[in-house]
């Protein structure tokens, strides 16, 4: 199972980098240049689970889904890396996007790609109310009330008087990280108008063990396999699970999770196995 999943993670990263590429290829100039560069190189983790849980549910058109996902992610990191927020150099082992071109450029890379996403998750030919569904949620998880909420908590919290509380910091992490990748995982049922409860609760567990484990490769990981400076957090005396549980505890934690998000998939049997490995991984990878 595991070397089916890295395949199809393979696939995943492979199939949405070419979309993505393909609406870029004829536009002129550097943003376009930009988005197809801040796209490439990626786990492509999100856009698997879109494709994987479209699988599960017997659609097949879910590629340009996939490709938004990985378009949303990509803006979210650009923006991320730019010295107002993170002022990170480097990512997935390339010179960020500021730092390759400048910071306006950066800017409006993942000002474009935003745009990009919300172009692709329309595109697909299923039920008129799937597609809205898809972009509603897209906008909400992406938003205030997901991913840029939870950034602007982690920007806060590097300010604060005291360090986050372990509660704070996983309300602060269900945003920034969590929710793109559960909303990754819901895609499928989404897509097909079918009942997301399982999903969600895979989703659920499997974002926050990620962020877990990436709290863990912060202190453990090798920057040349990260592919972006370590051990800042730790530097910044910021609170992370690490700091709250210590690390074995953390790596405790993210296995647990790891075992609820697999259990969640009961209800699909035998059909949900490259999803249970791909959760595994989450607690195996080394960037």
């Amino acid at each position: 199972m595991a070397n089916g999943f890295q395949a199809a993670l393979q696939a995943a990263a492979a199939q949405t980098e070419r979309y993505i590429a393909g609406e870029l290829d004829n536009l002129p100039g550097e943003i376009a240049k930009g988005m197809v560069y801040a796209t490439q190189g990626g786990k492509a983790l999100r856009a698997f689970l879109v494709l994987e849980t479209a699988k599960l549910h017997g659609i097949t058109s879910a590629l340009p889904v996939a490709a938004a996902i990985e378009c949303m992610h990509a803006y979210s990191l650009v923006h991320d890396d730019l010295p107002c927020m993170d002022d990170d150099a480097l990512r997935r082992g390339q010179p960020t996007v500021h730092v390759k071109w400048d910071e306006a450029t950066a800017v409006l890379v993942g000002d474009a790609l935003q745009s990009l996403a919300f172009e692709c998750v329309l595109r697909p030919d299923i039920d008129a109310s799937a597609r809205i569904t898809l972009a509603q949620s897209l906008a909400r998880a992406a938003g205030v009330r997901g991913m840029v909420g939870g950034q602007a908590a982690d920007i806060a919290a590097e300010t604060a008087k005291k360090p986050l509380s372990l509660s704070q910091v996983i309300a602060l992490q269900a945003g920034k990280t969590g929710a793109l990748i559960s909303w990754s995982a819901m895609a499928g049922a989404r897509l097909a108008l079918a009942d997301t409860a399982a999903l969600k609760a895979y989703g659920d567990a499997l974002g926050l063990a990620f962020q877990i484990w990436d709290d863990v490769l912060d202190i453990e990981g090798d920057a040349d396999k990260v592919g972006k400076a370590v051990g800042k957090d730790a530097a910044a005396g910021k609170a992370t699970f690490v700091s709250h549980l210590g690390l074995d505890g953390a790596k405790r934690r993210a296995a647990e999770l790891v075992q609820n998000a697999c259990d969640a998939l009961s209800v699909y049997g035998q059909d949900a196995e490259t999803l249970k490995e791909a959760a595994r991984f989450v607690i195996a990878r080394t960037h």
